[in-house]
């Protein structure tokens, strides 16, 4: 109970501190496990853990300073006018407003300023942008922002960002450095900020002019009036404008859910080439883009052209994890794993009850009575005493729909994942199995990363065939299983220790892994099949990436998952590790640490098992 309070102290305080300096009286701050938002007067910050400690205390007050001035600053009506219509520039321009608010709290309070640095610092290092070899890898929706605030505030950007900016400067100081610095030196007015955020973006060729100019010839009438209110020196919008805006994320939670595009990370395709390219083709021509977890029946005429191509398979595997490591190297890992779980076990034992009541409060007991075998039936042996001369009485127990189901859990094995990440998701396996195993549920637990940095072999065949344009996926893709369907846990559970080996995490293809694993439910004698997808972002490759589009695994990405969530009779529920991966997915839930995993994953594992309408193939 102490812990709580003190919890609900820091809440309160929070609420406090919104409401000052947004100047608006009915801001709230609550606690949350997913994406950090705010709808109506509802700040949404990250879940600190039980311990109050100081990383999540500066993360939590970082973003919910963030919100408030938003809150303060931004006029969303004025805001919306401006804003280019191609996605890439709409998202940097939503970030690049998010910045100029942030960077009027910096300039004016100290305490903010500190706040807004430590929370930045701690969602940047969440993301991959120190692996950034070049300047074509540095993800500008990032790095821009951080290049304008740095010019507005005068603070150095966070200590893993420093590679990734050294990369980047030369380049835009060349291409837009008089307007960069004409940018941070108009903070105070959103117009004029506005109008040189958009000069900045077609300096950098994001956009082309006569988008610019088309944005900026049909102003309102109110826009004048917007104008002089920013330039007042005391002024505010009291508009709820952050919940409006859909890429107006402070530039701190950006970090978690758009610094995924740099990862450097791992996954591994569906071996059959010819299957991927028929269901990325069939998810291209259903109706409903899946690009957000709102997403509506409608198409997208760029994803319905786009054709995935695959160069080789010749260098593909689907291996078990037994088979990549000696089984005394597995008993170590696994022991290593254990060491994880041991501060755990409070929580691991919460959750596995509480999920277990949930499940199985949900299985509706019936039977069948007299039968002439099975459970003997207690309730009528009466009628035996009464007349010997009766049959025993035996009753079945009926087959329930909620026991004919399997989950598998996909998990990301990309070089993004190491350290914290990647033991939270074997964690989150470990648990889930042994609590869905009790409850009679099949689990199988896959994994998926690359054979090699840079292409490997496929890359070398691509070298030695002259480099033909347009190769499509360019690396040796590793599928690897943990746990198969039908294994007891306590047969598998070594193998999940796995994970924690150093080498095994490289990079990432998300939507070969995400066909493979949906093929192979698809082939169970199931009625229900639910894919669960663990992973920290946005799918990486870099010897693909260099040789073809830098969205072309994304893309094919968000083909696959429109797919099954529209088509297939497969239900989808991705897990966000320190990432938000619900500009994907439909369904998703986003984790910062290991301790939530109770209210995170037993509400939307528990959601699909309610919903008693499984999808149906079209």
């Amino acid at each position: 109970m102490a812990e709580n309070t003190q919890i609900d102290k820091f809440r309160q305080y929070l609420s406090g501190a919104a409401r000052a300096i947004a100047d608006k009286d009915s801001l709230q701050v609550r606690f949350t496990t997913q994406t950090p938002s705010i709808k109506g007067n509802v700040i949404s910050v990250p879940m600190p853990d039980i311990t109050l400690s100081p990383e999540n205390i500066a993360l939590a007050r970082g973003v919910t300073d963030a919100y408030a001035l938003k809150t303060k600053w931004h006029d969303s009506k004025l805001h919306h006018h401006l804003k280019p219509s191609d996605p890439t520039a709409s998202e940097l321009f939503d970030n690049l407003e998010q910045t100029r608010v942030e960077a009027i709290g910096a300039q004016g309070m100290e305490g903010i300023r500190q706040n807004l640095k430590a929370a930045l610092a701690f969602q940047i290092a969440q993301t991959n942008l120190a692996q950034a070899k070049i300047r074509e890898e540095v993800p500008l929706d990032i790095a821009l922002p951080l290049l304008v605030r740095e010019k507005m505030t005068g603070d150095q950007p966070p200590a893993s960002a420093e590679k990734a900016l050294k990369l980047l400067r030369p380049w835009i100081t060349e291409k837009a450095g008089k307007t960069l610095d004409d940018l941070a030196k108009s903070a105070a007015n959103q117009s004029s900020f506005a109008d040189k955020a958009l000069h900045l973006l077609q300096d950098l060729q994001i956009i082309p002019l006569d988008d610019q100019a088309e944005t900026k010839t049909s102003p309102t009438d109110d826009t004048s009036g917007d104008e002089d209110k920013e330039s007042e020196a005391g002024s505010s919008s009291e508009q709820d404008s952050p919940q409006e805006e859909s890429g107006g994320e402070p530039q701190e939670m950006r970090g978690q859910g758009q610094g995924d595009e740099s990862d450097t990370s791992a996954h591994n395709p569906d071996r059959d080439g010819s299957d991927q390219e028929e269901l990325a083709t069939e998810g291209g021509d259903e109706e409903g883009e899946g690009l957000s977890p709102n997403a509506t029946a409608g198409k997208n005429q760029e994803e319905d052209s786009f054709q995935y191509k695959i160069f080789t398979t010749a260098h593909d595997e689907i291996v078990a994890a037994h088979d990549l490591c000696d089984e005394e190297e597995l008993q170590r890992l696994r022991a290593y794993l254990d060491q994880q779980l041991s501060h755990l076990h409070g929580v691991v034992t919460r959750l596995a009850n509480r999920l277990q009541r949930r499940l199985q409060a949900q299985q509706n007991r019936s039977w069948d009575f007299d039968q002439d075998e099975g459970l003997l039936d207690a309730a009528r042996l009466s009628r035996i005493i009464a007349n010997p001369l009766l049959p025993l009485s035996y009753k079945i127990e009926r087959e329930a729909s909620f026991k004919d189901t399997v989950v598998t859990l996909l998990i990301d094995n990309s070089g993004s994942m190491r350290g914290r990440p990647i033991s939270i998701a074997a964690i989150s396996a470990d648990i889930l199995a042994r609590t869905l195993e009790r409850c009679g549920v099949r689990t199988e637990i896959l994994g998926f990363t690359t054979r090699a940095w840079k292409g490997g072999s496929s890359r070398e065949d691509w070298l030695n065939a002259g480099r033909p344009p347009a190769p499509g996926r360019l690396n040796d893709l590793r599928h690897i299983i943990y746990k198969e369907a039908d294994e007891p846990w306590r047969r598998a559970k070594n193998s999940l220790g796995l994970m924690m080996r150093e080498g095994l995490l490289k990079e990432n293809i998300d939507g070969e892994a995400l066909i493979w694993a949906h093929n192979r439910l698809l082939v169970r004698p199931e009625d229900r099949r639910i894919l669960m997808v663990i992973s920290d972002g946005a799918p990486v490759d870099d010897s693909t990436l260099s040789v073809n589009s830098s969205s072309y695994l994304e893309k094919h990405l968000r083909q696959v998952i429109n797919w099954i969530e529209n088509k297939s009779p497969v239900q989808l529920l991705a897990i966000g590790i320190g990432h938000d991966v619900t500009r994907y997915y439909r369904r998703a839930v986003t984790l910062m640490d290991a301790e939530q995993l109770g209210g995170a994953i037993v509400e939307q594992l528990a959601a699909l098992f309610d919903d008693r309408k499984s999808k149906t193939s079209s």
